[in-house]
């Protein structure tokens, strides 16, 4: 009998275990529906949220469809892929559901192989689907939320693991949209992890007053956010209207946080307009936003040489040591505010900022008229070297 008991308890550590969530794989995402968004079209959004905080964007010509696919730093053949546009106008996105079912014997930890995969292979919702039904089984190696997006207009969200799926469509919400951070609505109730990023998030987007949500407000503000469902926590907008605040925060749970290594939001395309993947390269309140296209061939230099960074990681990474100089243990997850804004106007975002929302202009401005690869690979150059140039100057 105590044989019995000493098995037993060993099994249900090793499941405990097999399942136990990883502090620094959470990410925060929403999926938005085209009469949901400012701009009547699918928008998907991914903080993600790693150990691997190098990530580079890389172009993937492959058949039948070539993709731009978010990477690890130490890993840019673009077969394990952590967000992803194809030529096809087809996007995906992941977080990880950690309250889905899971078996130690399993394959696991696959979703970049599967996103991958994805933009290699389909061209709808419908063939992703199909996908997840044809590889069902103990090799898949799911236990995730993957929001997917295609040129239709169609957006959904799966929550699947290597048995079966749970498919949720935003268009049946009432707001239009689906927020997902790590726990699956079709998984055990009150297990998995990220709930309360979950609250703020929903929190956020429930602030706009029934306005449609822009691709805009989640880059520019959701994307950095430090604030906090059940403690006083500053934002960004705190800071630089001036309000009183302390030297230090913790942003460990928070949407824009220490392990949070890039920040994708992908535009479905419309009438003449491409599809665009805009990518913040690193922590986003280090860096800004800058638009990518399929359709160009290719990513800028910036986004994928260098070495051992990418250089515009190289410079994230660096301006995210001045914000977070504590080492050792969980002190990296406290952010140091002062460099941030200041009266002088000198301030890290005080310099970013105007950037940002200049390229943002400049770029909505330039896809009113059609523009040829050749156009669209001279564009996103420039503006990648215009943000490289002056994270350069950060000191």
């Amino acid at each position: 009998m105590v044989r019995n008991l000493l098995i037993l308890v060993l099994t249900l550590s090793v499941c405990i275990s097999a399942i136990a969530f990883n502090d620094n794989e959470q990410c925060t995402s929403i999926l938005i529906t085209p009469t949901a968004s400012a701009e009547g079209v699918p928008i998907l959004w991914k903080n993600r949220d790693t150990s691997q905080l190098s990530n580079r964007v890389v172009y993937v010509d492959d058949q039948p469809f070539c993709y731009l696919a978010l990477v690890d730093g130490n890993d840019p053949s673009g077969r394990r892929c952590f967000a992803g546009l194809n030529s096809a106008g087809f996007g995906i996105i992941n977080t990880v559901a950690y309250n889905l079912p899971a078996e130690t014997d399993e394959v696991k930890d696959q979703e970049g192989t599967i996103m991958a995969d994805a933009l290699r292979t389909c061209k709808t919702v419908d063939d992703f689907q199909q996908y997840l039904e044809d590889n069902r089984g103990k090799n898949l190696g799911s236990l995730a939320n993957f929001g997917v997006m295609d040129a239709t207009g169609r957006i959904l969200l799966f929550e699947a693991h290597n048995h079966g799926f749970t498919a949720q469509d935003p268009a049946k919400e009432e707001t239009g949209y689906l927020v997902n951070t790590n726990f699956a609505r079709s998984g055990k109730e009150n297990k998995g992890a990220g709930y309360l990023r979950f609250k703020r998030a929903t929190q956020l987007v429930d602030a706009i007053d029934e306005q449609p949500i822009s691709f805009r407000d989640i880059l520019t503000r959701f994307s950095r956010d430090t604030g906090h469902v059940l403690l006083h926590t500053l934002t960004l907008a705190d800071l630089k209207t001036g309000s009183a605040s302390p030297d230090w925060i913790s942003t460990k749970d928070c949407i824009n946080k220490y392990h949070t290594s890039a920040c994708v939001v992908m535009v479905g395309g419309k009438d003449n307009r491409p599809a665009t993947m805009w990518v913040i390269p690193g922590e986003p309140i280090t860096a800004v936003a800058l638009p990518l296209w399929v359709e160009a061939g290719t990513s800028p230099e910036p986004f994928r040489e260098g070495d051992p960074d990418a250089a515009l990681w190289a410079e994230t990474l660096r301006i995210k040591n001045i914000l977070r100089p504590l080492t050792g243990g969980n002190q990296t997850d406290y952010l140091y505010l002062p460099p941030l804004f200041n009266t002088q106007k000198t301030g890290i975002r005080d310099r970013l900022d105007p950037l940002e929302t200049s390229i943002i202009n400049e770029t909505l401005a330039f896809l009113e008229q059609p523009r040829t690869p050749e156009e669209l690979k001279k564009f996103q150059a420039e503006m990648a070297e215009k943000a490289l140039a002056a994270l350069k100057q950060i000191q």
